[in-house]
This record gives structure tokens, sequence and C-alpha cells, in this order.
């Protein structure tokens, strides 16, 4: 687990120095900021994509994952969960859940979190999750200082999404299999194009309410694809 609390470190420390930087930056840069934000998530979701396949599997996990998110309304419970947030740690930020989103999915689904996991938890080196852990420490500190304290939040969901990975790694490497692997990093790198379009603001999508997408994949890959 040593990689993940390396991680998690990285991301706090990151995001720290974000917030720090946020403060002292100008209304004019920080939309133009806001910009690039938006095209480096979108060029991060296309990279995850491009090696896409089971497309069908993909599609449809999309689908059924976006119809359970809609059913359970999880948009608005995240919603409800940062203004309490928000008000009982008294965050300034309007930005906090779209921060939080953005930074979970840029730092846990991916093939090098899989992998990484896999790895430490297979009783390997943790060397390709303090790799991840130093590009993560530099994305926390770009993603805090546009979109402020939910990046820092995201440490939280990051250390119990990495650290289950781990644990079952230990116990079962072999269900993570490369299609898998491929299915989460492609559905999640659809999800990133998503929310690099919400930071663009060229359309509002419902990104949290396709979250459940990322499990139905798994589902669906481990039944039909062996």
């Amino acid at each position: 687990m040593i990689g993940t609390l390396v991680n998690t470190v990285a991301v706090i420390v990151g995001g720290t120095i974000g917030l720090v930087l946020k403060k002292s930056m100008p209304k004019r840069v920080s939309t133009i900021y806001f910009q690039a934000i938006g095209l480096f998530t979108l060029a991060i979701g296309i990279t995850m994509v491009v090696k896409m396949d089971h497309i069908l599997i993909v599609v449809g996990s999309l689908a059924i994952g976006s119809l359970l998110g809609e059913w359970m309304n999880m948009e608005v419970g995240v919603e409800r969960l940062s203004e309490f947030l928000k008000k009982r740690f008294r965050i300034g930020s309007d930005k906090f859940s779209e921060g939080l989103i953005t930074a979970f999915l840029l730092f846990c689904i991916g093939s090098m979190t899989i992998l990484g996991t896999i790895q430490e938890g297979t009783g390997g080196s943790s060397d390709l999750l303090f790799t991840k852990s130093l590009m993560d420490f530099f994305s926390g500190m770009l993603l805090a200082s546009a979109f402020g304290f939910g990046v820092i939040v995201s440490a939280v969901p990051l250390f119990i999404f990495q650290g289950l990975l781990t644990l079952l790694a230990m116990y079962a490497s072999s269900f993570f299999t490369h299609a898998i692997i491929q299915g989460l990093s492609s559905v999640g790198g659809i999800l990133l194009i998503g929310l690099g379009i919400n930071v663009l603001e060229i359309k509002k999508l419902w990104i949290m309410n396709m979250l459940p997408a990322l499990l139905v994949v798994v589902f669906l890959l481990w039944i039909f694809v062996k």
C-alpha cells in the first residue's frame, strides 16, 4: 500500500500548492487557464480511447451505466454532498464538485493505476505507482489552481479506490485481464472527454450519472470476454 499512500500525499501536496497559486491568479488569466485545462482533459481522454477494444461492450456499458446513474440521480446527490462539504468547511469554490470528479477520473481511471496496483498487490515493486505519484503531483497542482479545494478532496476516493484495487490484486490478480484494464481505460477516457466539454462550457453533460458505466464494463467484460 506504500505506493497508494505516496500517491495520496502527492495529490494533497500538489493540490495545496495549486490553491496557493489560485489566490494570486487574475480573472483574465484564470479564464484562459480553464480553457487550457479543458483542452488538457480532452487530450488525456482521447489518448485513453484511441486503443479501444470491444466497442459494443463499451457502448453498452455507457448506455446501461448512464441509465443506472440517472435512476440513482447521482449528479444531484453529489451536488448536495458538495454543498454540504462547502458549508461545513466553509469552502468558497464554486467548482468544488467539478474539480473533485475531474481529478478523480484523471488520477484513478487509467492503465497506470490498474497495472501499478496489481504490481504492488502481488508483491512486486511500487515503482509504477511512484512514477504515477510524480505525475499526479504536477497534475494536482494544475487542477487545484483551476478548480480549487475539490481536487485535494479527491485524494480520499483515490486512496480508497487504489487501496481496494491493491487488496483485490493480492488475492485475485488474475481478475484484471488485459480486456478489463483496456475497457476501464476506454470508458474512463470517454468520461474525461465529456468532462473536457463541460470545462470548456461547450455543453453541460451529466458525467456523474455516467460513472456506473465503469462498473458495468468490468462486469460485462468479465462475463463475455475470457
